[in-house]
């Protein structure tokens, strides 16, 4: 078995981060990360070049979490409300999911992922309820939602 070293160009799920020197199989690099741009072949300039990367989307990185901390402390002094038609012990005909959800605070004027959108299950009655959101591995917001019934004009 040949093996060769690369350096890889983005974080690859259970071989490395951007930037690491790995050893691997020469057959999985020539056929599956380089042809994909997930690695370079290990040379001076190649390191250099992907260290000045790394660097740079460090920077990148750090300033999309600053803003991603502000969303999250916007998200906990609002609410937003989804109206819903229920029955009279309140259950909901339907339910609230969270693409609802995301359209509801895109009415507010924020714009939120559905993948962020945290929810056990789906609602299905009136009430209050705590969102929790996981809008970056190291960030979680937490807001509220309120789903009420229409009101019949």
């Amino acid at each position: 078995m040949k093996h060769m070293k690369v350096v890889l160009c983005k974080d690859v799920v259970s071989l490395g981060g951007r930037g690491d020197i790995v050893t691997v199989r020469s057959g999985f690099a020539r056929n599956y990360l380089l042809p994909k741009g997930l690695a370079v072949v290990e040379t001076e300039d190649n390191i250099r070049r992907i260290e000045r990367e790394r660097v740079k989307f460090a920077a990148q990185e750090k300033a999309r979490k600053k803003d991603l901390e502000r969303l999250r402390d916007k998200l906990a002094e609002m609410s937003c409300t989804i109206e819903a038609k229920a029955s009279e012990e309140g259950h909901l005909y339907g339910s609230v999911n969270a693409q609802m959800i995301v359209e509801a605070f895109h009415n507010e004027g924020v714009d939120l992922d559905p993948q962020w959108v945290q929810l056990d299950r789906p609602i299905k009655e009136l009430g209050v309820y705590e969102i929790h959101l996981q809008i970056h591995p190291e960030i979680d917001a937490i807001t509220k939602l309120w789903v009420v019934e229409p009101d019949e004009e």
